[in-house]
């Protein structure tokens, strides 16, 4: 998207200085990354960054509006209500896709949403380690609002800890040290302080909530950075659903990333956004009539994770059979561009821009972001058998903002709503 720095990077590579980039990786967490790194990082132009920028500050608009909580209650499934929700989502990640429109220009594409943590701790390593072995303009950042390592590490603490000590505050996962997004637990835990705790490892009583640290002390919790997804707890052996269901119960504790979040702002949101860089979507149920070129749609599941699920060549018996229309949706296919330049066949990408929200800001702002390359029909391993230049990474652009930009400002996108 910069064709000055991908063709300097691309003539540049080569696979020691790959494998020398892999090394600075594992080696503060050895055998941690438990999914592909792609070769190169992508460089985004000023005009498509910013496209991404206005669209989110439209959806954060959408979010902000008062009537946000009543449109997406039903979201909230019964038995997944969690009690004490916060007033406004810690974090959220924004998926574009960079596509190609009508009119054959590269445009950001919304393709999901959630409020809901992302790898905010190990996209800092990954910085780190490209900036280590290639040659990155200091004038691109992965950074976002004028924010440094630094300055992005506070803000970060300031999240995820609150006001608290660091050990009274838990990453929380099931199984966390087998999960495949464990380096950014550790890398986390690293930058934050906090413990990284298994959900069956957690000591209740009465309404505290206790763990016990490395010395064998017995230590209160009290905030909880929730990496839990609630359909992975579903599919958990019954002593882990067991050990779960406290936290659906009234708790001395605070939340950074409240559960409820990641039902409000998913899949579910979409229907209810109207942009020119996000894709027509619509509940199933709510269908009057099944368009006649279904051909350009997916068909989606409201409440997955890691793009379960999906059908990407829908029919109409798909949509037929669904036992549950009222929990999927309909959204128009957009058309990814193979547009980063590799040794062999262009490979297409989705930036996932990552938000964080300060308690009591009025908004969020945008922090820093992930890369995922592909070169098959969806970004995922699945789908990238047996390739090169495709996997996980990370996004550089000019970093002109400033956090006045960011936090409180108003909206210039207000007219799509």
């Amino acid at each position: 998207m910069v064709p000055t720095l991908r063709n300097l990077f691309n003539d540049a590579f080569t696979e020691a200085k790959h494998a020398n980039y892999l090394q600075i990786l594992n080696s503060k967490f050895e055998g941690a990354i438990d999914f592909r790194v792609a070769e190169t990082p992508v460089f985004l132009d000023d005009h498509f960054n910013q496209q991404m920028l206005d669209t989110c500050s439209y959806i954060i608009d959408v979010i902000n509006d008062p009537d946000f909580i009543q449109k997406t209650n039903a979201s909230v499934p019964a038995n997944k209500n969690v009690p004490a929700q916060t007033a406004h989502p810690h974090f959220i990640a924004f998926d574009f896709g960079i596509c190609t429109n009508k009119q054959n220009e590269i445009t950001p594409q919304l393709i999901e949403m959630q409020g809901f943590p992302s790898l905010y701790g190990y996209q800092v390593l990954q910085d780190d380690a490209i900036r280590a072995e290639y040659s990155i303009p200091a004038s691109y950042s992965a950074y976002y609002s004028g924010l440094t390592k630094n300055t992005y590490l506070q803000k970060l603490q300031s999240v995820i800890v609150g006001n608290h000590d660091p050990k009274h505050v838990v990453l929380l996962e099931i199984k966390p040290h087998t999960q495949k997004t464990r380096i950014d637990f550790y890398c986390t835990a690293a930058y934050t302080g906090i413990a990284v705790v298994c959900i069956t490892d957690i000591i209740k009583e009465g309404n505290n909530l206790f763990y016990t640290n490395d010395k064998g002390e017995k230590i209160a919790i009290k905030r909880i950075y929730n990496r839990i997804i609630f359909d992975e707890l579903d599919q958990m052996p019954q002593n882990i659903k067991e050990a779960g269901s406290i936290l659906f119960e009234n708790l001395d504790v605070e939340w950074a990333g409240h559960p409820n979040w990641f039902y409000r702002i998913s899949k579910y949101t979409m229907p209810l956004l109207q942009h020119p860089c996000i894709p027509a979507s619509y509940y199933v149920h709510q269908l009057e009539t099944v368009p006649d070129d279904l051909e350009n749609y997916v068909l989606k599941p409201l409440f997955s994770f890691a793009g379960s699920g999906v059908i990407i060549d829908v029919t109409n018996n798909d949509i037929a059979n669904l036992p549950d229309p009222q929990n999927w949706m309909l959204q128009q296919k957009v058309n990814y561009a193979p547009i980063i330049k590799t040794p062999t066949t262009p490979a297409k990408a989705e930036i996932r821009l990552l938000y964080l929200w300060e308690n009591g800001a009025a908004r969020p702002f945008p922090a820093i972001n992930i890369a995922r390359l592909s070169k098959g029909k969806m970004i995922g391993v699945r789908y990238n058998q047996n390739e090169t230049w495709v996997g996980g990474s990370i996004a550089y652009a000019t970093n002109s903002g400033n956090m006045d930009n960011f936090n409180g400002a108003d909206s210039s996108n207000t007219s799509h709503k």
